[in-house]
């Protein structure tokens, strides 16, 4: 396939991108400083970008090794308004995704099912990116958390996160207020999304993930894609030299205590074990009823406090 063919829930693993057809690379900057002497990472991704969930290990390791040198900001960016809004003969629609999901969970070596295309498709990823905008209106650690659970629910569990009754359950669990949440999802989130949209299309987003790193005097480095974690690593240190990397306690309760759920290669990396003894020690954890384990088609979700 051409790139011409190729429609914009096909994420290319080789780039790490997942790109909207037709957008334009602007050459527009950021036009915000950074908050105070800190790093400001600016991140557009997508709830059902699937190179954006490859980089969950990468975005992790840097918050528990840079964490005191930056803030990051996120921002939703439209991966798929409408099947029916870029008809042609060259998109099939959403079965064309579920192979190409199941082959994008082997080459990030992170539970994806693309059986979700076959069983309850998407229609759009505008619902589940104005649910995060809402949730967001209840303060950046709820509205993260909200983000992760949705992510596990349409990567492994095949839950179609454009109904109402997954997003009031991630909702849930992530301890908003459900009625100021229904009420913003119905209405001011809608206008904090477009406000997204028109800030990706100022800057020449053109697909996800897109990572801005700013410092306080306005020069900023583009991550575009899923890369490896030492080009984050590098971008940050290029605009905070002097940043220096904190020492991760390896242990697992330290892991589970910053992260409640964990991929084996989320876990593998942040404690710099290899993913076949990672899992091994992760089993031995479960046997011991110390973590709990959802099993998808492709992958484990371990989790502890559940």
């Amino acid at each position: 396939m051409n790139k011409e063919q190729i429609n914009p829930m096909m994420c290319d693993p080789e780039t790490g991108i997942c790109e909207i057809p037709g957008a334009v690379t602007s050459g527009n900057d950021i036009n915000t400083a950074a908050k105070q002497d800190k790093v400001r990472v600016l991140y557009f991704t997508d709830p059902i970008c699937s190179s954006c969930w490859g980089i969950e290990p990468q975005l992790r390791k840097l918050k528990l090794e840079y964490g005191g040198y930056f803030d990051i900001e996120y921002r939703m960016g439209g991966l798929l308004k409408g099947w029916d809004s870029y008809g042609g003969k060259d998109v099939n629609g959403p079965t064309s995704v579920a192979q190409h999901w199941d082959e994008a969970s082997a080459y990030y070596e992170m539970p994806i099912d693309g059986d979700l295309w076959l069983e309850d498709p998407l229609h759009s990823s505008y619902p589940p990116s104005v649910a995060f905008k809402a949730a967001q209106l209840q303060g950046t650690e709820k509205a993260l958390h909200f983000l992760r659970r949705i992510k596990e629910m349409v990567f492994l569990e095949k839950k179609n996160i454009t109904r109402w009754e997954h997003l009031e359950q991630a909702a849930i669990e992530a301890e908003l207020d459900i009625v100021k949440f229904k009420n913003d999802f119905e209405g001011n989130a809608k206008a904090l999304f477009e406000e997204d949209l028109a800030l990706a299309k100022q800057l020449g987003v053109r697909g996800f993930p897109s990572i801005f790193f700013t410092d306080e005097n306005n020069n900023r480095f583009l991550v575009y894609g899923s890369k490896p974690y030492e080009q984050y690593e590098q971008a940050l240190l290029k605009l905070y030299p002097a940043a220096v990397k904190r020492s991760i306690n390896t242990s697992w309760e330290n892991i589970f205590s910053h992260y409640l759920t964990l991929t084996t290669k989320e876990f593998a990396v942040l404690t710099g074990e290899p993913a076949e003894a990672a899992e091994t020690f992760l089993n031995g954890l479960n046997e011991q009823n110390k973590l709990s384990r959802y099993d998808s088609k492709n992958g484990v979700l371990w989790s502890i406090g559940k």
